[in-house]
């Protein structure tokens, strides 16, 4: 039987029903805590921890007979005694055993694409550095250490996986395990500003470009449909990358599993003409991998590379493009909120960070306020000598 978890309540516990054979049901909230249900209907309470000896299964006691609050309160007065234990005779768990054991709901919270990579990031990145060491051992100069060594070379990538791992050492303080966070107070790189979007100009020559390699080499054509896509929607690359035929609806785009949630993306008339010349070859996705159709896809658009050369935009990322929608949404005078629901954010705040103007226009706009101004003066300039 697949592994339950819920957040249990003294409601949802009592509803629990037998089965062929006996389960258990995981507590969201308090890890360890859980219900066995045996065949028979008998509830009741256990409490699983790992040490030195191995795992340990503690029955608290029956579900009949004792609240859920009741048995997270005697799991803390257990978890009192096995820090006692671990004080004395140093068998707290290492960084590994938690994440295998209590320290797994860090993880099954997220959405599925996040829990991907966050595994990842567990396996290539924290594991080899923390792994072996007993949570107490893990310290803030350990952790500054790494961290910093990890800045070297990917700044944004330490950001994430810094997280992460604070994430799951604070949970490790929620247990009991150490008094205080090493990573707390450890701050990350500073994320560089988004400055730069294209101008219309640079839309011309990147929509020339295109042009030019579709032409001569026909192959390109579905690579070059992808970029003109994120230029026209403002969609994430990954989003149009593993676009599947089934999102497709019409005048909108239906994404089950967008960065931040379900999204619908409103379709103008240029990008549904470049969905509807894609041919149908029985892929599920829009954009099949011409190695493998049952694939999307590759992530690595080397021709992006290629083009922004021809275009004279080398400085231009694949995420400017995003960015390009917001600022020229903001410059015809479309509302933040209205601009905020196109890229798909929860809040307005986020979408500031994309929504750029430049100095040519805001010398622009400088000049009609000063206009504007100059005519409410009646044409006269005022001066002070």
């Amino acid at each position: 039987m697949a592994l339950k978890r819920q957040r249990l309540t003294d409601a949802n516990v009592a509803k629990l029903k037998p089965a062929a054979r006996e389960y258990t049901v995981w507590d969201t909230r308090q890890a360890g805590l859980g219900v066995r249900v045996r065949p028979s209907g008998h509830r009741s309470f256990v409490y699983c921890r790992k040490g030195e000896s191995g795992t340990r299964r503690i029955t608290l006691g029956s579900a009949a007979l004792m609240s859920v609050d009741a048995a997270r309160k005697r799991c803390l007065a257990t978890e009192t005694g096995e820090r006692a234990v671990c004080s004395d005779g140093g068998a707290a768990p290492t960084f590994e055993e938690f994440v295998e054991g209590p320290g797994r709901v860090c993880f099954d919270r997220c959405k599925p694409s996040t829990q991907k990579a966050d595994r990842w990031a567990l396996k290539a990145r924290l594991l080899p550095a923390f792994g072996s060491l007993p949570l107490k051992r893990i310290t803030r100069a350990g952790v500054t250490r790494w961290f910093d060594e990890y800045s070297r070379t990917a700044p944004g990538g330490a950001n994430h996986v810094l997280g992460l791992l604070s994430r799951i050492l604070n949970h490790a303080v929620a247990c009991g395990y150490i008094q205080t966070n090493p990573t707390r107070g450890l701050k990350p790189n500073p994320r560089p500003k988004l400055t730069r979007f294209l101008s219309h100009d640079e839309v011309q020559r990147l929509h020339r470009a295109l042009d030019h390699f579709a032409a001569a080499q026909p192959s390109r054509t579905p690579q070059a449909d992808i970029i003109r896509l994120l230029l026209l929607t403002g969609c994430r690359k990954s989003e149009i990358l593993t676009l599947r035929w089934q999102d497709v609806d019409g005048d909108t785009l239906d994404l089950a599993d967008a960065k931040s949630g379900p999204r619908r993306v409103f379709l103008n008339g240029p990008a549904r003409t470049i969905l509807e010349r894609q041919p149908r070859t029985g892929s599920a996705y829009v954009f099949p991998s011409p190695l493998n159709s049952d694939r999307p896809f590759s992530p690595d658009l080397k021709f992006w590379r290629t083009v922004r050369r021809e275009a004279g935009i080398e400085d231009v990322r694949l995420h400017d493009l995003r960015h390009t929608v917001a600022s020229h949404a903001v410059l015809q005078g479309v509302p933040l909120p209205v601009v905020s629901r196109l890229l798909g954010h929860k809040r307005p705040s986020m979408t500031m960070r994309y929504a750029h103007v430049g100095d040519r226009e805001t010398e622009a706009a400088a000049e009609r306020i000063g206009a504007r101004i100059a005519q409410a003066l009646g044409g006269r300039l005022v001066c002070h000598h």
